[in-house]
């Protein structure tokens, strides 16, 4: 084991969000605009450099790891990858080892894959889902795909993978259809957190027009749920409540009202290999770089040292007035779900 990673702030870093790919097969309106450019193939990250990267966070302290995208499964054998990681997944051979891996999905592949990510060695997985209305699905993610969805859900929980439903909360959009969300999640088993929409990008539109605080998302259920605070955690940003009436647990991701930085743990990988020290910052170091050169352990190691030097205090996201620039040109999918 090499020193792990402590940024300048004293936040000790273990968990490591890396992307397989910037590509995705549904165009959500708040993500991206419907004719997304995607990265050239071979500006991206082969497997076998993401695997080799992804042993050097670990051999640096991080103890979870998640894959996203984009939607990684649409990326070609990452399978391959996830069964290598797997491997590390309570490791005793003094080469550090993960606590967790897992991964954020959109589920439209999960059909397909949920038996194979079980036996790779993953036990939970995030799943995105703003609406169980099909129409307003189709209108949101601009495709006909809440079937494939639903069938996915359904083969991730035969397999035995514990699911977490991910909710982007949207003013006018879907903000009638949470409290169902919940109660269908709770009513599955699912635990479930919301999310603010986060100023990422350009899209189509004007996010200031959807942007729904989760104070008030929170005040509306109260007037139905009976929500009591929990003090479960799962290593990410989420404060959960347990809600009494479902049995199950609600979390709620707020970068705009609630800021959390004080208690970071992470850092972000593109699948081109850009580590960004922060989702709400430009900061970023080259890995791919220190991944194709001459001695790459002991570059990546020093890119390491660089990324703890620079990584910032907090975020500056903000949606204040309607019309204004994103917060951050890349978008969400580039940088990793």
């Amino acid at each position: 084991m090499q020193a792990p990673l402590v940024d300048q702030f004293r936040r000790r870093i273990s968990y490591l969000r890396l992307s397989v790919t910037d590509r995705c097969d549904l165009r959500c309106t708040y993500c991206m605009p419907e004719r997304m450019t995607f990265l050239p193939r071979k500006d991206v990250l082969s497997l076998d450099e993401l695997h080799r990267m992804a042993l050097g966070f670990i051999a640096r302290g991080i103890t979870k790891l998640r894959l996203t995208g984009g939607e990684p499964l649409v990326r070609r054998d990452v399978i391959d990858l996830i069964r290598a990681l797997g491997r590390r997944v309570g490791a005793d051979d003094g080469q550090g080892a993960l606590e967790e891996l897992t991964l954020t999905t959109n589920g439209t592949r999960l059909a397909e894959f949920a038996d194979d990510l079980f036996d790779a060695g993953v036990r939970r997985i995030n799943v995105s889902l703003d609406t169980l209305d099909r129409a307003r699905f189709e209108a949101l993610t601009r495709r006909d795909s809440l079937g494939q969805v639903m069938e996915g859900l359904a083969a991730a929980k035969a397999a035995g993978l514990k699911v977490k439903i991910n909710t982007v909360a949207l003013k006018g959009v879907n903000e009638a259809d949470i409290g169902e969300i919940m109660a269908w999640a709770h009513g599955q088993g699912f635990a479930m957190s919301l999310i603010e929409v986060m100023p990422l990008g350009e899209v189509e539109g004007d996010r200031f027009d959807h942007y729904l605080p989760l104070t008030q998302v929170r005040d509306s259920l109260e007037r139905r749920w009976t929500l009591t605070p929990s003090s479960h955690r799962t290593g990410g940003p989420a404060r959960y409540v347990d809600v009494a009436e479902t049995g199950g647990r609600l979390g709620f991701i707020t970068p705009l009202t609630n800021n959390f930085c004080d208690g970071c743990n992470r850092v972000r990988v593109t699948a081109t290999g850009q580590l960004y020290a922060c989702l709400g910052g430009s900061e970023q170091v080259d890995l791919r770089a220190a991944m194709r050169s001459d001695d790459p352990e002991a570059a990546l190691s020093a890119a390491l040292d660089v990324a703890m030097a620079i990584k910032p205090a907090r975020h500056a996201f903000a949606i204040d007035r309607a019309g204004a620039e994103p917060a951050l040109a890349r978008h969400m999918s580039m940088t990793g779900g």
